[in-house]
């Protein structure tokens, strides 16, 4: 009807896009006057009624059995919940955190803008991610007493209905902690009002604010954090599919307790309650995925590209062709918590390896996930029952429902192309698919929506699908409603005509969501009359020859249409709720869609990685092995091959130490390691000819010299922080990378620590690829078996003309120290340093050398030692891993006998196998 006579403004609505939920947190601007008495439990619902908890902490109420009106709430807080501060003086100049208390407060802290006042993030360099664009809150509470380190969290996304509950003992450091806060991406943490009393925060608060300098904190009175209303909460609102979580954290007093006050503070902010039995709950140990701290996450640029934070030239960016928002938030948290279960990687990698082998598989799979929408999102509206009933709230509501019959639209087309799948994974999610109840919620939906109604993109389109989404004949009032819409806009397309007609312009009927329905002109080849367009069109906006305007006539038509449309979807949000309260019982089966949807999503979004370069499957030992492996983000940014490089670290050389000079790619070489090593964790194939991999249950990393000037920390102090870390922290299966260590004190110390901290290393199981310039560590080699030296190779080249000596990098790597030619005096010839200055530097670089020269030759004791050492470690490490059969097995062990013979004659001792 009228889209014949109209052209749409690409001017999509959030709200049509599916991106709003039922309070738009983000569109209030500045401190914000909080009214309780709009959120006074009771309120009645078209629904089914203001659904809310029977149980939980009962609020102060006036007399009248209303929240008091005096109460006046800076950010998001209720009085009765938080503790608040003063909205002023955020911050002092130092950048500390001023902390406020109201009268009668045991004092609390907010840190920057609260969420619903425009928050506002500031990230600290320590952060992985800025906090814009967050939507987690978390709350957090630690044991007291003997139970101090004991921590609980709860976690919920306002865009995804999945309460996350974590409980773990953490050190004195509280390194899980802030690790699983950085994943998180809060915009906002709840804790103890008693965390930041008089001012004098605990040691863990302490740690947050310092990590999180723009995320909002609130505190939250003790009385809140209650492990028995919160297993109240969870029993209610549990969906029955998740009900075995009940099993595993009845006993887990400190993450019942944070998600008591999550729970009851999200109730106050969103001003709505979820539906009984709608909320997915997990309980995730921190055992069961790898910890990468945060300070390795930005070293390593898993998420965030360290030049330019809007790069993708990152782990993710390299692996993230996801179709769905649901596939490329599950990539990033496998990035950042890779898996552990060699189990669940290899059934992972079985799926990938079928798709990549079956095309029918592989690009039906894209085709199928390609017009999902995000169904967690959706979820987290379609399980809330708002307090308030709002011509948004209707039109949401309506717009709720469409994007819901245009997902489960789409699962049968999924279920088509599974069908036929061989692998573990891919027949359990196909089997999950064929629940009846997807087919049960699509046909009631289409008992009350139109058959052709469908989610499409552009305001004015997704304007008439919600106007007409609900069937003819269903309400007498509806129909009346949508006649008299149309005919309003039939009289706006007839009074454009004739305002065409009247001064003959070549004129149209536009539509936008801000300005309604508008006149748009184009002047080709035509004049104004004086120039100028008449005065009864107003509102004009001009770019080059194009015109948009309106006159006075067209904007009463527009408020004619305006209540029209409301009418419409008041009527039509009665019809739906009725429909939401039918289905609601069934809704959270789409639990089972997200999830399985977000996986295939991921894992096809990995096999795509695979299509794009030459990558490898990787297998699981007790042994680090590459071959020929290329540094993933670095082969995207080249878009050509690279150099590459092997690994190898095992049990009997632990230690890796890397030298060579500046630029020669000693730095690229270990991050290209520890990310191969991240790959194949979270089950993706690896850019190599072969690979193998150690499971390793944490990954550290000391890159940089840069000081922190926030913390006022000077290079070396940042480098003792770093290691310290890393030696209270890591365990017998942490891969280390260590890349330059005491390079920020002088040589003779920077040795020794190198050194103390090498030793401390080796005498774990820990695989660690130690980078320096200091040659005087190589001698670790010939002390301990099982250190390894290693080196990038360069070239030197002598010009014929001038006689000069230039190097050339090769970025190879080999076996053996690296030799002690000043390449760092050859790197500042390159400078315009004056040359008097470099022959003055070489000689005394000569004088020194001489009288530090490593004395490297060996006791043969010593490596008769070393070599029966790497021949038992060899042999333990075929016992456990090997699966060769006997005839190759029998060849390969005379192969290691030949190998420990000649390393004895390398040394001119006798050889013997009697020892």
């Amino acid at each position: 009807m009228f889209r014949s006579s109209t052209e749409e403004i690409a001017n999509t609505d959030a709200s049509e896009s599916g991106q709003t939920s039922e309070v738009d947190r983000s569109s209030v601007n500045g401190p914000t006057s909080y009214n309780p008495v709009s959120a006074v439990p009771g309120s009645s619902s078209l629904d089914g009624g203001g659904t809310h908890y029977s149980s939980g902490p009962l609020l102060p109420r006036s007399a009248a059995g209303q929240f008091p009106h005096s109460v006046q709430l800076v950010s998001t807080n209720p009085p009765h919940l938080a503790s608040t501060s003063d909205s002023s003086s955020i911050r002092n100049r130092g950048g500390k955190p001023k902390l406020r208390r109201t009268p009668g407060s045991a004092g609390a802290t907010h840190r920057g803008q609260t969420p619903l006042s425009g928050h506002t993030a500031a990230s600290s360099c320590s952060s992985a991610t800025t906090a814009s664009g967050a939507t987690v809150i978390v709350a957090v509470v630690e044991g007291r007493g003997l139970a101090r380190g004991e921590i609980g969290m709860a976690s919920l996304n306002v865009k995804c209905p999945e309460l996350v509950l974590s409980q773990f003992a953490d050190t004195g450091t509280y390194a899980k902690v802030i690790t699983k806060l950085h994943i998180l991406l809060p915009m906002e943490i709840l804790m103890l009002d008693t965390a930041s009393e008089n001012g004098k925060g605990t040691k863990l608060f302490s740690l947050i604010t310092e990590n999180f300098q723009g995320v909002a904190f609130t505190a939250i009175q003790r009385k809140y954090f209650n492990e028995k209303k919160g297993l109240e909460y969870i029993q209610q609102l549990c969906a029955p599919e998740f009900s075995t979580v009940l099993m595993e954290v009845q006993a887990k007093y400190y993450c019942l307790a944070s998600a008591a006050a999550l729970l009851k503070y999200l109730e106050f902010i969103q001003n709505s309650v979820y539906a009984t039995k709608s909320l997915k709950v997990s309980f995730k140990g921190s055992e069961q995925t790898a910890m990468i701290d945060s300070a390795s996450a930005i070293n390593l640029e898993l998420v965030v590209n360290n030049r330019d934070h809007r790069s993708d030239h990152t782990l993710l960016g390299v692996l993230n062709h996801t179709k769905t928002p649901g596939g490329a938030r599950r990539l990033r948290s496998n990035i950042l918590e890779p898996l552990v279960d060699v189990d669940t990687i290899n059934i992972r990698l079985d799926a990938i390896e079928e798709m990549l082998q079956n095309e029918e598989l592989f690009f039906g799979l894209k085709n199928a996930l390609g017009p999902f929408l995000d169904i967690d999102q959706l979820l987290s509206v379609l399980v809330q029952v708002p307090k308030q009933e709002t011509v948004l709230i209707a039109e949401a509501k309506i717009t709720h429902v469409i994007q819901l019959k245009h997902i489960l639209d789409r699962v049968p087309q999924l279920r088509v192309v599974l069908k036929n799948c061989n692998t573990a994974l891919l027949k359990a999610y196909s089997t999950s698919l064929e629940d009846n109840r997807f087919d049960m919620i699509l046909k009631q939906i289409l008992t009350v929506v139109n058959d052709d109604t469908t989610y499409l993109k552009g305001s004015l389109n997704m304007r008439t699908q919600k106007c007409y989404a609900v069937r003819p004949n269903i309400n007498e009032f509806l129909d009346i409603a949508r006649r008299v819409y149309t005919e309003i806009v039939d009289d706006i397309a007839g009074l454009v005509n004739q305002t065409a007609e009247k001064y003959g312009f070549p004129m149209r009927t536009s539509f936008s969501t801000a300005r309604g329905f508008f006149i748009q002109m184009k002047l080709e080849g035509m004049f104004l009359p004086e120039g100028k367009l008449p005065p009864e069109f107003i509102k004009v906006n001009r770019h080059k020859d194009n015109y948009g305007f309106t006159t006075t006539d067209l904007m009463k038509m527009n408020d004619r249409c305006d209540e029209a449309l409301k009418e419409i979807f008041h009527i039509s949000y009665v019809v739906i709720c009725q429909l939401l309260s039918t289905i609601r019982e069934h809704i959270h089966c789409l639990y089972k869609l997200s999830d399985a949807v977000s996986m295939l999503d991921m894992l096809l979004s990995l096999a795509i990685a695979c299509t794009l370069s030459d990558y490898v499957r990787p297998e699981f030992t007790d042994t680090l092995a590459i071959k020929q492996g290329r540094h993933p983000i670095l082969e995207r940014m080249a878009g050509q091959q690279l150099v590459s490089n092997n690994c190898y670290v095992s049990e009997g050389s632990n230690l890796v130490i890397i030298t060579g000079p500046n630029m020669s790619g000693k730095s690229t070489y270990l991050k290209q390691v520890a990310l191969c090593q991240i790959m194949a964790q979270i089950g993706s194939f690896v850019p190599a000819e072969y690979a193998s991999f150690r499971v390793a249950d944490q990954i550290f990393t000391r890159i940089g010299v840069d000081d922190d000037f926030e913390t006022s920390s000077s290079t070396f102090m940042l480098e003792m922080k770093e290691i310290s870390y890393i030696i209270h922290n890591v365990s017998g299966r942490s891969l280390i990378i260590i890349d330059e260590l005491g390079r920020g004190t002088s040589a003779e110390e920077g040795i020794g620590i190198c050194h103390s901290v090498c030793e401390f290393l080796l005498n774990l199981k820990a695989f660690t690829l130690f980078a320096t310039h200091y040659l005087e560590l190589c001698q670790l080699e010939s002390l301990y078996p099982n250190v390894e030296n290693q080196h990038m190779q360069v070239q030197h080249i002598r010009a014929c003309d001038s006689g000069g000596e230039s190097v050339v990098y090769t970025y190879l790597l080999s076996q053996g120290c690296s030799e002690k030619r000043h390449y760092g005096l050859k790197a500042a010839e390159m400078t315009s340093l004056p040359l008097s200055i470099i022959q003055e530097a070489k000689k005394f670089a000569t004088k020194v050398s001489k009288q530090l020269l490593d004395k490297r030759k060996s006791d043969p004791e010593i490596e008769r030692q070393r070599a029966l050492y790497r021949l038992a470690t060899s042999l333990l490490q075929t016992a456990r891993n090997s699966r060769l059969d006997p005839a190759n097995l029998r060849m390969y062990l005379k192969g290691l006998r030949r190998q420990y013979e000649a390393e004895l004659e390398a040394v001119g001792l006798p050889v013997s196998m009697d020892t």
